[in-house]
């Protein structure tokens, strides 16, 4: 399962988050650990080079964009080399709806159509679509022509 997503700008302020399975008392535990991990490693990252941790018998794959840290949590299934996956998809779609790697003020003004994107990529803790033209079909905000 994925159980967190979670987008940072460079002071480690949390611009998005989204978590499936993990109890609302631990959030604040990982909003914090994943911020501070991402402050002690990611300074010098190219853009979308990819870093990896472990805690607690879950992995962390995290990287930089533009002026946007992501971090992906996952466990199970989801170990390092899928969570990889997952943030290519994610780092992908976030250049399309930005259409560069995003400084922060083009991160909050495309903020609406990065979490529609979110939403299709990663359901209910679990992958649904890497394809980037499905992604980008779902997320029109029309209704479907096709049953």
């Amino acid at each position: 399962m994925i159980l967190a997503v979670l987008f940072a700008n460079a002071e480690g302020n949390i611009l998005i988050e989204r978590f499936h399975g993990v109890p609302a008392e631990e959030r604040l535990h990982w909003r914090s650990f994943l911020v501070k991990l991402g402050a002690d490693n990611l300074k010098g990252v190219k853009n979308e080079e990819l870093l990896v941790a472990c805690h607690k018998s879950v992995y962390i794959v995290y990287t930089i964009l533009g002026d946007v840290s992501i971090y992906v949590v996952g466990k199970d299934a989801y170990d390092e080399l899928a969570l990889s996956e997952v943030i290519f998809t994610i780092t992908s779609a976030v250049k399309d709806v930005c259409g560069k790697p995003p400084t922060e003020r083009r991160f909050l003004d495309k903020y609406g159509r990065i979490c529609l994107c979110l939403d299709e990529i990663v359901w209910k803790g679990y992958l649904e679509n890497t394809e980037k033209d499905r992604i980008k079909r779902l997320i029109r905000l029309k209704p479907p022509t096709e049953f």
